[in-house]
């Protein structure tokens, strides 16, 4: 049985006629979208793309999976219609919250499959700095929303009426300009070897950096600029630009738009652990969210 994902990631390249339109189409990057082509062409064991210069093509193989994926796909947003108006998600408001990765490389799919299933909910996304995501869910500001925190950090216990549903841990890592030194091993890099780099500081008061910073100080990292922006795309950029080295979270430094050097961390104690915040017994469509939110981050979690 094929993953329905998948199947539609076939249907988007047949009619977009490249990967990288297919994913902006879909909400996924370009070689997130790769992936999942690769998977279903090993589940086939057939050869299902053709790609070249201007595109990508299918083959005969792809061909012939394309009509049976339509229809399959076909019949599965039939019977999501029909069961959305079983559950009462036949229409409405779902407001979502999110932090910046989040919203950039893990809401978009699962608002994707939201859509396709519920076309009559309307959606509204709005942007916070954790903690703020789960303030805004006590407030009824969003339905639920998307936060993260750092370890080792300061607990931030979650407002009354408000659960935290951890969805995903990914380890920090280091990034340095491309062809630093640090960057040239293919093993973790003991974080004693950071002791004189001058270390790009995110935002010195965020609680959610604050003890991540503090145990890089203690390993020798000496400031050497602080950016108060909360956009790592600023950190990752000053870093490429070689203005020195910053940690940050895996998935920041596999979506940077600047080139980067990156190696892991020895020992591997530095993570930031992504949750939804949502108030139980909220709407089903809250809760019809949450469910795909499960399923696209467990798709994303990083290898060990």
């Amino acid at each position: 049985m094929y993953d329905p994902t998948r199947l539609a990631a076939l249907v988007a390249v047949a009619e977009a006629g490249s990967i990288t339109r297919a994913a902006a189409r879909l909400g996924y990057t370009a070689p997130a979208l790769s992936q999942q082509l690769a998977k279903l062409e090993r589940e086939t064991g057939a050869a299902l793309l053709v790609r070249h210069h201007r595109g990508a093509r299918l083959t005969a193989a792809g061909e012939l999976l394309l009509v049976r994926a339509r229809r399959v796909l076909d019949e599965l947003d039939q019977a999501r219609h029909e069961l959305s108006r079983l559950a009462g998600l036949s229409g409405g408001l779902l407001r979502v919250g999110t932090f910046m990765t989040a919203g950039t490389h893990l809401l978009p799919p699962a608002l994707s499959a939201f859509r396709r299933a519920h076309p009559d909910v309307e959606l509204s996304v709005t942007e916070y700095v954790p903690p703020q995501a789960a303030g805004a869910v006590a407030l009824g500001e969003v339905d639920l929303a998307l936060t993260h925190e750092y370890v080792p950090g300061e607990a931030m216990p979650a407002p009354e009426g408000v659960r935290l549903e951890p969805l995903l841990t990914e380890e920090l890592v280091l990034v340095t300009a491309p062809g630093h030194a640090l960057s040239a091993g293919s093993g973790r890099l003991p974080l004693a070897e950071l002791a004189g780099q001058p270390l790009v500081s995110m935002a010195p008061a965020n609680p959610n950096r604050r003890e991540v910073e503090a145990a890089l100080a203690a390993a020798g990292a000496s400031v050497a600029v602080r950016c108060e922006s909360p956009s790592y795309a600023v950190v990752c950029a000053l870093v490429s630009a070689g203005l020195g080295v910053a940690v940050v979270p895996e998935m920041v430094a596999e979506g940077s738009m600047t080139p980067l050097g990156v190696r892991r961390l020895d020992p591997p104690e530095l993570h930031r652990r992504i949750s939804v915040a949502y108030r139980p017994g909220g709407t089903p469509a809250a809760d019809t969210l949450r469910a795909l939110l499960r399923g696209a981050f467990i798709r994303h979690s990083p290898a060990p």
